[in-house]
């Protein structure tokens, strides 16, 4: 039977996005894969601890109703097909219906991005999340020690974004970098309304508007935070690009330096996107938080 991911949801995770596998990469990182695969086979029976992203994963499975089929989350891993046996056993275990995963025992797994039509990829690697974003698709680091308390809400959706390098692109923070925040305020001032370039996260924050303009008000419900150090009169150009966009989002904080933790400790979010690691940093301490590899931030230095 066919069956197509056009017009779905698609999330690609890890295994150690999902599932704490942190001892077992430990012994991956000390030793070689082979012992890792023989770990993971001798632990086939034993469910793995839930991740960071567990709980994001099943809220988003709750949006599929019966016969409305409206998010896919595929496993994406570098894991070996044995070592993927694990991995859907532990799904099952914890109650997640997953049906889809690729493994491709060490080689980087990007490539299979486009053939999953996905709009999101997560994962512990870094050199994965940055190749995923050269390639056109949302993706980002997460924190495997991240606060996993934002868990409530269990109705609702909560994403926070941060603006520039992430929803948007980094033309203002290369300014920002470069000339310092006078030139940065001026930048962004006379081009209030000029909308911004979209940042690798559109996407996302797209295919969230379409989902949650597809659901019922009886059902799972989507609410979206825009979290950035902008402040007014930057906002404006910010507020102009969404409105450009035809994207709402429910909530917006423009902190001008205000530590971001702070604000997500109220928001409660069930992830937190950003570009910059201090940023994530702190954030980690009180909600998922996953770090865009992408911008003017996280370029090699020279």
């Amino acid at each position: 039977m066919s069956f197509s991911l056009t017009g779905k949801l698609v999330v690609a995770i890890s295994s150690r996005a999902l599932f704490d596998f942190e001892e077992e990469n430990r012994i991956f990182e000390s030793t070689d894969d082979s012992a890792y695969m023989k770990l993971q086979l001798e632990r086939l029976s034993k469910a793995a601890q839930t991740g960071v992203a567990f709980p994001l994963v099943k809220k988003l499975l709750a949006f599929n109703e019966e016969g409305e089929q409206r998010v896919e989350v595929v496993i994406l891993s570098r894991n070996d097909p044995v070592s993927g046996l694990r991995v859907f056993r532990s799904a099952e275990h914890h109650g997640l219906h997953l049906e889809r995963g690729v493994f491709t025992r060490g080689r980087p797994p990007y490539h299979y991005l486009r053939s999953l039509k996905a709009n999101l990829f997560l994962s512990a690697n870094e050199d994965d999340v940055r190749a995923t974003i050269d390639a056109g698709f949302p993706a980002a680091r997460v924190y495997p020690e991240s606060s996993k308390t934002a868990e409530s809400h269990p109705n609702e959706i909560r994403i926070a974004f941060d603006g520039d390098a992430v929803l948007f692109s980094d033309e203002a923070e290369q300014v920002f970098q470069k000339k310092g925040l006078e030139a940065f305020v001026d930048h962004e001032s006379k081009k209030a309304d000029i909308p911004l370039p979209p940042g690798p996260f559109k996407p996302l924050l797209e295919a969230l508007h379409r989902l949650q303009r597809s659901t019922s008000e009886k059902g799972m419900r989507i609410r979206t935070a825009l979290v950035t150090a902008r402040s007014a009169p930057a906002h404006e150009r910010a507020i102009r690009t969404l409105m450009a966009w035809g994207i709402d989002v429910d909530e917006a904080m423009f902190l001008g330096g205000l530590t971001k933790s702070e604000f997500l400790r109220e928001f409660e979010p069930d992830f937190f996107f950003d570009d910059q690691t201090g940023h994530c940093q702190s954030a980690a301490t009180v909600a998922p938080t996953g770090h865009v590899v992408s911008g003017v931030s996280n370029r090699p230095k020279a």
